[in-house]
């Protein structure tokens, strides 16, 4: 088909086809940033936690009573706890992937070095790694003489001297690529620490957007004051009545107490991602609406055109064009105004990322995003006219050539 009188077309109607370029360049736009924020917030809440989710259960222990050795109160609490019925382990921590509690520290690999990354560092009372299900895959867990108070009333002093960590295979990955973690020494505080072991996954309390939501350490670091975690591992159909004889045996041991956030770790990640996913909701909302909007401009245009060229239809009827002539040059008028749009949406979105990359710490934009809906915007495009267009070919000619 010649393209001429196509493009002569388009020409007198410079600024509705301008208009229409437009709305689909933003629209475009928009569409593959939110499909892509879309995307990267559905990878995040698929991550491994590293946890056995499925049989921990947890609560917040809160001591008002500062006359009692909170060490001596935490090791009675467990020892109690250990004695419930289908209790498996018990242990207390001080954070736990999702809770938000993210103690970090820069993590040096020479005395008085400076820190290569920040790591979270997660301290617990022994029994920890098997409680929450932590999989061990290098070395070994901490020694009972290893264990250390945290000395929380002198700042937290005991990351100073704590002499051993487990670390997570992402951060000894990133530590010591391609060498062996075991015995290797790292510095969290001012003393060195040596890598005893490594587990598979421990994602951090507070996921980031930089890479290292897996960069944590494991310490022997006995949380010394009122506040503590107790986590509790059992069968994932004993879990509610776990946690409700937890709370029941606490309150009995130490009336002077409060309890909070009693809850399995199911409910702990999905409390985390709540508001991840209702800002997907809304996204999908947006871009939904968006398409709808573009689509319903393409069809409410190509529509209007069709009213107008009535007669010039027509003519091209008379003069031998058929049925499927005309629609192919609807299709292919819409195919260049939204081909247009897409050229104009692939730079706006690349800008729109940038935007949102340096004032909301996005990630960038991943390539396969833009065709993919380039060809999603122009397969719309086409569908939109299909309408309009069948109807233009449907005009009789003598019809036609009698109007107007």
């Amino acid at each position: 088909m010649p393209h001429s009188p196509l493009l002569a077309s388009l020409t007198r109607h410079k600024l509705t086809v301008l208009l229409m370029v437009l709305q689909v360049a933003f629209t475009c736009a928009i569409v593959c940033n939110a499909a892509a924020i879309i995307g990267h917030r559905l990878v995040q809440m698929r991550q491994p936690s590293g946890v056995a989710e499925d049989a921990v259960v947890m609560l917040e222990s809160i001591s008002v009573d500062d006359r009692e050795d909170p060490l001596v109160r935490h090791q009675a609490d467990l020892a109690a706890l250990r004695g419930l019925a289908g209790v498996q382990a018990a242990a207390g921590v001080d954070a736990l992937p999702f809770n938000g509690y993210n103690w970090s520290n820069g993590i040096a690999t020479e005395p008085k070095g400076q820190p290569r990354l920040t790591a979270t560092a997660f301290n617990g009372t022994p029994g920890e790694l098997a409680t929450l299900g932590l999989r061990l895959v290098a070395g070994r867990d901490f020694l009972p003489e290893e264990y250390l108070p945290i000395d929380t009333a002198h700042d937290w002093n005991g990351i100073n001297h704590v002499p051993s960590t487990i670390v997570t295979r992402a951060l000894a990955e990133r530590l010591f690529p391609g060498q062996d973690p075991l015995g290797k020494l790292i510095y969290p505080g001012d003393g060195p620490v040596r890598i005893v072991g490594v587990v598979d996954h421990l994602l951090r309390p507070v996921l980031d957007e930089s890479g290292g939501s897996e960069y944590a350490t494991l310490f022997p670091l006995l949380p010394d004051d009122g506040g503590i975690n107790y986590i509790l591992r059992t069968a994932p159909q004993d879990r509610e009545r776990v946690l409700k004889q937890a709370a029941e045996t606490l309150t009995r041991l130490d009336g002077n107490r409060v309890l909070r956030h009693p809850r399995t770790f199911s409910q702990l990640r999905s409390d985390y991602f709540r508001r991840d996913r209702t800002m997907i909701g809304l996204l999908l909302a947006a871009a939904l609406g968006l398409l709808l909007v573009t689509s319903a401009g393409i069809a409410g245009l190509a529509s209007f055109w069709v009213q107008q060229r009535r007669r010039a239809i027509g003519v091209r009827r008379a003069v031998g064009a058929t049925r499927r002539d005309i629609l192919r040059y609807f299709q292919a008028e819409n195919a260049l105004i939204v081909t247009g749009g897409i050229l104009a949406g692939a730079v706006l979105a690349y800008a729109l990322n940038l935007l949102l990359m340096t004032h909301y710490a996005l990630q960038r934009l991943p390539w396969f995003y833009l065709p993919v809906g380039a060809a999603l915007l122009w397969l719309l495009g086409q569908l939109a006219v299909l309408g309009p267009a069948r109807r233009a070919s449907a005009v009789p000619p003598v019809v036609a050539t009698r109007s107007g």
